[in-house]
């Protein structure tokens, strides 16, 4: 992370080794410290909090990959065969053999383990800021959690311990409502022992607790809890929407950390990498897999021409929406008013996700496709007022305050007062979801926005119900198992 950006040497499972020579047994200290004897200064605490923090840079890929399993964009790549596990995603072949999948599992599993790391010895010592060092590891590990309910539903649950190798054949895939309540205890924790701004930028803060409890709620059908967390939020924290003016250059590397921002995980460019370990990249390396294939011109940077707009997607903007300049790169008329070249790509639409493509001006260290210092904003004020919104009317408290927040979104996106929404009840909720896709497109959350709403059917192509709901299990950890975890519905191993 830009300013939490140490690379923890952590591990997780040390051991002690055994040393036989001839008939004498001589116990050698090990080279490495044993976890057990770890945490015996605030500095540990801190590290394997950072270490926790670390694997937040590993979710570029998954919001990538989420907003190619939505109706808004399309895999692309060189060809068919360019990452077959985004390709299978994007086209709902998907299996429990499935490369991206796997990671998705595996690394937010990382970061419940390391999170839980710190809850496992939280007791050990006192020191003054230990209280804010429990209440971040406890946003992490809510946040691990709640990716992994949101794509595998009922997931192993451990608390306040790490899942260590042979725990896999005596814990269980716990049903996501048990999952979720510890979610929310976490971040109501975080919420209550965590300010609205940090000395470091980058470390969780209530506003960013509170957010995303808020959309735990949301996503459960808690309607009355969502709207109040919310709503406090936004009557107390330090948030805003930017101005138009501002919203154009808003996920530009200048604009980052702003007061639009609630949830921002930070990438740098200031360290190179390499393909062979994605999640130790310390750049966002989804930003150049989004870049224009070959592409030779100004502003931008070449990239691998993934996850690339639809039709459809750009048809959803209402004319004079301004968020639709900012959004989606209409590549041939870019090329036409600049002289810029590129070649098509598979799958080729002629739009690329401008919110997140490779950008000119960062190091290049090693790869630019590797190194790319683009921010993602996993929570933007605009989602808090939707969600707002979207609670208060759906749970029938009040359609009044609903559209408030509503043309607040609007009254930017516009930048008049003339395209306020008046409606309410069920019109009022479609209105709220249309502008939930325009509002966030290119961010990775329209997939999931559909399956919670239950729109997800006959919208994603070649979705079906009662199996897409969920991504399947990775085969791999079945098999870990003993083979003792069910699959999810509609998948066979």
């Amino acid at each position: 992370m830009k300013n939490i950006k140490i690379k923890s040497s952590l591990f997780l499972l040390v051991f002690v080794t055994l040393f036989s020579c001839a008939d004498d047994f001589i116990d050698v200290k090990s080279q490495d410290e044993n976890s057990e004897d770890f945490f015996n200064t605030e500095a540990d605490y801190q590290s394997a909090l950072v270490a926790a923090y670390d694997m937040l840079q590993a979710t570029a890929e998954q919001f990538q990959t989420a907003e190619i399993a939505s109706d808004n964009t399309l895999c692309g790549g060189q060809d068919a065969n360019d990452t077959p596990g985004k390709q299978e995603i994007d086209d709902m072949i998907h299996t429990p053999i499935n490369a991206q999948l796997r990671n998705i599992w595996t690394w937010m599993y990382t970061g419940v383990n390391r999170a839980n790391y710190i809850m496992e010895f939280q007791d050990k010592i006192d020191f003054p800021n230990k209280t804010s060092v429990i209440a971040q590891a406890r946003f992490l590990r809510a946040f691990y959690y709640a990716e992994l309910v949101k794509w595998f539903g009922d997931v192993p649950l451990a608390i306040d311990k790490r899942i260590q190798f042979g725990d896999q054949f005596s814990i269980d895939r716990t049903p996501k409502e048990d999952v979720y309540a510890l979610i929310e205890q976490d971040l109501i924790f975080a919420a209550a022992n965590l300010p609205y701004v940090q000395n470091e930028t980058g470390r969780i803060t209530k506003g960013a607790a509170q957010a995303l409890l808020g959309k735990a709620y949301l996503y459960q059908g808690k309607f009355p809890e969502a709207a109040t967390v919310l709503e406090d939020l936004i009557a107390n924290g330090p948030y805003d929407l930017l101005s138009s003016a501002e919203a154009k250059n808003m996920f530009e590397n200048d604009y980052e950390n702003n007061i639009e921002s609630v949830f921002e995980i930070q990438y740098s460019d200031n360290k190179g990498g390499s393909y062979d370990c994605f999640y130790c990249l310390d750049g966002n390396y989804a930003v150049g897999f989004n870049g224009i294939r070959s592409y030779d011109g100004p502003l931008y940077d070449f990239g691998y021409s993934f996850n690339v707009p639809v039709q459809d997607a750009v048809d959803a903007f209402e004319p004079g929406d301004i968020r639709l300049e900012y959004s989606i790169l209409d590549i041939a008329k870019w090329a036409e008013e600049t002289g810029a070249t590129y070649t098509e790509g598979y799958e080729h639409t002629g739009y690329y996700n401008l919110k997140y493509i490779a950008r000119k001006g960062d190091l290049n260290l090693p790869d630019a496709a590797l190194t790319n210092p683009n921010n993602f904003r996993v929570i933007r004020f605009a989602d808090v007022l939707l969600m707002a919104a979207e609670a208060l009317n759906r749970g029938s408290i009040s359609d009044d305050r609903a559209r408030i927040y509503l043309n607040r979104v609007r009254k930017r996106a516009f930048n008049d007062e003339l395209h306020n929404v008046t409606t309410s009840g069920a019109n009022l909720t479609n209105d709220i979801y249309k502008e939930r896709r325009v509002e966030f497109v290119g961010e990775g959350l329209r997939f999931f926005d559909l399956v919670r709403t239950g729109k997800a059917v006959g919208t994603i192509p070649d979705f079906q119900s009662n199996k897409h709901e969920l991504f399947p299990i990775p085969i791999q950890e079945i098999e870990l198992s003993g083979n003792r975890w069910s699959q999810n519905p509609g998948y066979t191993n």
